[in-house]
């Protein structure tokens, strides 16, 4: 494992543990070059999975960039970060499931929605916001009209 400090190609592992979910492995590692210490994740990938985005471009699956994405709609708001890893992990174990190669945006966007709405409201509509590219006020108006509230869960 290469260094993020100093480059250096070897590290030694000092810990490993489970993360809380139990999806990963999380390993302490030290680098042998400078000495630096740092965190790996180590997650089982089931198979190779590419996301269809607009205009026929086809991407690789990033399971940190669907996490930024719902981290950005769930930010101050009392959720437990758990739960949002819960999340993600459990969009990305469907995907790899599915038997499919190959997956639309669009479907990654409609899973997260499903999954917001039963987490918080607010992070739904913020995330929908974005999702189905919301240019006015009336925009918000309208769907918000649609959400039933959602009581926070779980700190």
């Amino acid at each position: 494992m290469r260094c993020p400090f100093c480059g250096h190609e070897d590290s030694q592992v000092k810990d490993s543990r489970p993360t809380e979910d139990g999806a990963a492995i999380r390993r302490r590692r030290q680098c042998e070059g400078c000495g630096a210490r740092f965190t790996t994740f180590e997650r089982i990938q089931l198979r190779e999975l590419f996301v269809l985005k607009s205009e026929d471009r086809r991407e690789p699956f990033d399971r940190e960039k669907l996490l930024r994405s719902i981290a950005i709609a769930t930010r101050k708001r009392p959720i437990d970060p758990v739960r949002v890893e819960k999340l993600v992990s459990g969009i990305q174990r469907q995907l790899e499931t599915s038997g499919e190669g190959e997956v639309s945006s669009k479907r990654i966007g409609e899973m997260v929605m499903e999954g917001l709405k039963g987490l918080d409201s607010v992070a739904y509509i913020r995330f929908a916001s974005v999702y189905r590219e919301f240019g006015e006020a009336k925009d918000f108006e309208a769907f918000a009209g649609t959400v039933e509230e959602v009581a926070p869960r779980g700190e």
